[in-house]
């Protein structure tokens, strides 16, 4: 089997003899660290240890995809944030933003030099020149979680209700440079570029928030994005699953708090969308619907359970009708590879293979 085409063409809705069993989000886990000597936190600023990791699983137990960077700071990085790069247990994290308010916040001219970005689109060369059928995914950070990591997470909250035109303005500095950053990605030509905007979820702001400041830059830079692409946004996103729908992505990463036939119904027909005055602008109906990505649970199941718990709720999601398989999230840098190795296997024994 080809596992790229395998994967596209699931994004397409096109019938496929199997479902893919990928990760669009964080695949390192300290395992795979251990069989490939490629360790976090070199892995995050080195290449080739970032190529070793991010296929360590394919090379391991056979998920099928290879997935880089394993964290949401590249871009902050890139734009002056200074970065906690962690350890084997932990992803780096932004400790310290340069930025007092949205009016600080500028693109620098050298962003695609700064930071860990010249590491990533290295990597993506170094898999492409390696592998020629397994799908290169390639993530990044959505424009919310950007400008939380710049403004703070808990003052870009509260401004959402109290100054929203600092928020408005804040996510419009960032977009530029996610443009900036997605076209370089796509320029490498990888197979899936996942957009990971966790702020977005129901349970930090108001679905009416979403719709109003989030959705319409989520389409824009949808809009940039030249290859197949996918939206992860975490906890229980069944309140905006159907705004998540007509943001223009392929694929639509959900966490177990959503309920896969439900979902399903709920983003039928997916969307439309159209130019105005330079912005991309949803009109409802329409016959694309996204594929729902998911949404095997990364705490309570890949981490902590069972290889039978995992078999379980593999092959209930697949019952559930789920269009790809995959973690809920981002995975924990302690689960088991057996667990990794057990949703494949379930995944093959679901097809009797």
């Amino acid at each position: 089997m080809n596992l790229r085409d395998n994967l596209i063409e699931s994004l397409s809705g096109e019938d496929v003899e199997i479902t893919p069993v990928i990760s669009v989000t964080q695949v390192g886990i300290v395992e795979a660290m251990e069989n490939t000597n490629a360790f976090w936190p070199d892995a995050h600023t080195d290449a080739d240890k970032m190529a070793k990791l991010g296929s360590s699983l394919y090379e391991l137990v056979g998920l099928e995809c290879a997935r880089i960077p394993f964290d949401l700071t590249v871009e902050a990085d890139a734009l002056g944030c200074r970065v906690d790069i962690g350890n084997e247990d932990r992803t780096p994290q932004v400790t310290k933003s340069p930025f007092d308010s949205s009016r600080d916040i500028k693109v620098p001219e050298d962003f695609l030099e700064r930071g860990r970005i010249p590491v990533v689109l290295e990597a993506i060369d170094k898999l492409k020149g390696t592998y020629g059928n397994l799908p290169i995914i390639v993530g990044m950070t959505g424009p919310l979680t950007l400008a939380g990591q710049l403004l703070g997470i808990e003052n870009l909250v509260r401004y959402m209700r109290s100054r929203p035109n600092e928020v408005e303005d804040a996510l419009d500095e960032v977009l530029e440079a996610s443009f900036q950053y997605a076209e370089a990605i796509s320029s490498k030509n990888p197979d899936v570029i996942c957009v990971a905007d966790p702020t977005s979820a129901p349970d930090l702001i108001d679905p009416l928030q979403f719709k109003n400041m989030v959705k319409p830059r989520l389409e824009d830079l949808s809009n940039v994005i030249t290859t197949n692409k996918v939206l992860h946004i975490c906890g229980s996103t069944e309140p905006i699953i159907r705004d998540m729908a007509t943001t223009g992505f392929d694929g639509l990463s959900v966490e177990e708090k959503v309920d896969i036939a439900r979902a399903k119904e709920e983003i039928k027909g997916g969307g439309k969308t159209i130019r105005v005055g330079g912005r991309t602008m949803s009109m409802g109906g329409g016959d694309k619907t996204p594929k729902l990505v998911g949404n095997i649970s990364t705490n309570q199941t890949l981490f902590m359970g069972s290889t039978d718990d995992v078999k379980a709720e593999v092959k209930s999601v697949l019952e559930a009708g789920v269009d790809i398989l995959a973690p809920s999230c981002g995975l924990a840098p302690r689960s088991p590879l057996a667990n990794i190795k057990a949703m494949i296997e379930a995944r093959n024994e679901f097809y009797g293979i």
